[in-house]
């Protein structure tokens, strides 16, 4: 666009990254005005001459945009999955309602009783167990349409369900959640909320080892426990449990104890600030909102956000919801990867559809 020379969704990018500073037109709030000064700054950057190894050394972390897709991007600070608000769509949507927007799909019915899981296991043990053993039997997705991966995403979402929740589970996610975790209605309403603020958020670690196993044509399967698999890592999904131990510390004890604990150790403080949130996460201002919590756990939240200067993530309010609504230790990553299914199988579907293998060239610095 313009003196860049870019497409919309990486100016966009620029914005939501603090690369170029964004305010609403004067007299049309639905246009932005961008800094020119940012605008020039990036021209110049641009014209210096970097080489092709610089360029696609900045990328990989935190960089340009590096793939295509029409399925989510975060836009003026907000999350969008398919042109949608994804906390608007929060705040009435199921899960299966918001993996059929992001598969492009008919609806998904609520998950029968019948549906099979791996005899003794349940929970996180549970649910990687069950896409091991799919991933090993499924057919690939080699050469099958949009619609029939679509259709097998539906009945692996049902199973992952099953393999957490048990074999007599049945209905909606939330609800097969809410019963295993013996919630009320309004806890369980929560969960609902959570499962589709953390569907999907563009190219993060996980959906990009999801989309280089579907790349290679491995069954749907395969590509969910490679997302999965990432999603383990304490730098992605279970980020939430270095939150959910400083939120216990500063309860037990007070935040500033907490916080000088953390100092001590020389740990930062977690689950605050995100790259594509300068001036905060969405998802995670949503879930405070929505839960209003105690005093006590609020303050430890404001803590933290004042100790680090940056805003809660959303893998601080995950961690806050397990404290509010004393679910079990892998209660936030087992929300995050059930939400995050729906995000794998759609870019594993979109990956299949553009028909092209990822294999990124190595920049050798050996002898």
């Amino acid at each position: 666009m313009g003196e860049l020379g870019v497409k919309p969704q990486t100016l966009y990018a620029y914005v939501s990254r603090g690369l170029i500073a964004a305010k609403p037109g004067t007299h049309d709030p639905r246009a932005s005005l961008y800094s020119a000064a940012d605008i020039a700054a990036l021209v110049a950057r641009r014209r210096s001459g970097r080489g092709r190894s610089d360029i696609a050394r900045a990328a990989i972390s935190w960089g340009e945009p590096v793939m295509e897709t029409s399925i989510t991007t975060v836009r003026d600070g907000k999350l969008i999955y398919r042109g949608k608000d994804a906390v608007r769509l929060a705040a009435d949507a199921t899960l299966e309602e918001t993996a059929a927007l992001l598969w492009q799909s008919s609806a998904l019915a609520p998950a029968r009783a019948s549906q099979s899981s791996p005899a003794g296991t349940c929970g996180k043990a549970g649910a990687l167990t069950y896409l091991a053993a799919r991933a090993a039997s499924d057919p690939p997705s080699f050469g099958r349409s949009p619609a029939s991966l679509a259709l097998e995403g539906g009945d692996l979402l049902a199973g992952f369900g099953a393999a957490i929740t048990g074999r007599g589970s049945r209905g909606f996610f939330h609800q097969r959640l809410g019963r295993y975790w013996q919630l009320a209605p309004g806890g369980t309403d929560l969960v609902r909320r959570a499962l589709v603020l953390v569907a999907d958020h563009e190219l993060n670690p996980s959906t990009f080892a999801a989309r280089v196993a579907a790349s290679t044509g491995a069954p749907l399967a395969a590509c969910a426990l490679a997302g999965c698999a990432a999603l383990t890592g304490p730098l992605h999904g279970e980020a939430s449990a270095r939150a959910l131990a400083y939120l216990r510390h500063a309860l037990a004890a007070d935040p500033d104890t907490a916080l000088a604990s953390l100092a001590a150790r020389g740990e930062r403080i977690p689950a605050t600030g995100h790259a594509l949130y300068p001036a905060g996460d969405p998802r995670a201002a949503a879930l405070l909102r929505w839960m209003k919590p105690a005093p006590e756990l609020r303050r430890a939240i404001r803590a933290a956000e004042d100790a680090s200067g940056e805003a809660a993530n959303i893998d601080l309010l995950l961690a806050a919801l397990m404290v509010q609504l004393n679910l079990p230790d892998d209660a936030a990553f087992l929300i995050f990867a059930s939400g995050r299914m729906a995000g794998w199988i759609a870019h594993a579907i979109e990956q299949r559809a553009s028909g092209r293998a990822i294999r990124p060239r190595a920049n050798y610095t050996g002898l």
